[in-house]
């Protein structure tokens, strides 16, 4: 009789499978951390929702990321931003310094604005945040170059690049133009928010780089035909 029970409730055990690159089996439902998720009424909520809240009652959840919180302000590409800022694992200095770019950028655009006149006022950028993500998307570069090599010789061959290799290079481009840029009298966050601020307007040696970078792979485009995938 037990054992008859044990395999009936077999199927519904959740369980963690050893697969590699896999820590939960598909039992597991997604875990949410958002807080505005659960306050909303249940009258908003779509039947898909509906059912979802259902199982969760039901189903186990997987854990959520260490990185991940439910603060109003988390910032997931900021997050992988102050990753790549790191050095040897510090990452508390890391995250200072992204706390005071942003908050020095603010300090730049609110004094800005008071000091325009009326009707330009209105044209003015003073979230940091919005600034931050259109320097990121003014940086990203749409094409980029691979290194073939076909008989004897390598040639460099244009081809195009995914939204996360896209976010890749224009962060390593932002953080090594402000590292290479050394003035013993400037700190790295007034040197991040000042190529940040140039970059939220096309302009610095950050665009320059992805200009340069395009001119190439046009340049090279004679071999784009060696690219075989």
């Amino acid at each position: 009789m037990a054992a008859s029970i044990t395999g009936l409730l077999k199927p519904w055990t959740p369980r963690v499978f050893l697969v590699r690159w896999a820590r939960y089996n598909p039992y597991y439902l997604e875990p949410e951390f958002r807080k505005d998720a659960y306050s909303r009424p249940e009258a908003e909520l779509s039947p898909e929702e509906k059912e979802e809240q259902k199982l969760k009652v039901l189903r186990p959840i997987k854990a959520a990321a260490n990185s991940v919180n439910s603060s109003v302000f988390y910032d997931p590409v900021i997050g992988k931003f102050i990753n790549m800022m790191m050095k040897n694992g510090n990452k508390i200095l890391a995250r200072e310094i992204m706390t005071d770019t942003l908050e020095h950028i603010k300090r730049k655009q609110v004094e800005k604005y008071h000091k325009a006149p009326p009707e330009k006022r209105e044209t003015i950028e003073c979230d940091p945040y919005a600034i931050f993500h259109q320097a990121l998307e003014n940086c990203k570069p749409i094409v980029g170059l691979a290194s073939i090599k076909k008989g004897a010789k390598n040639y460099q061959v244009p081809i195009p690049l995914s939204e996360n290799r896209q976010r890749f290079l224009a962060m390593k481009w932002i953080i090594t133009e402000c590292r290479e840029n050394r003035h013993r009298r400037t700190h790295m966050y007034e040197k991040l928010s000042q190529e940040l601020l140039a970059a939220s307007v096309k302009e610095g040696n950050v665009i320059k780089k992805k200009h340069e970078l395009h001119k190439m792979a046009e340049a090279n485009r004679a071999f784009a035909h060696y690219r075989w995938w």
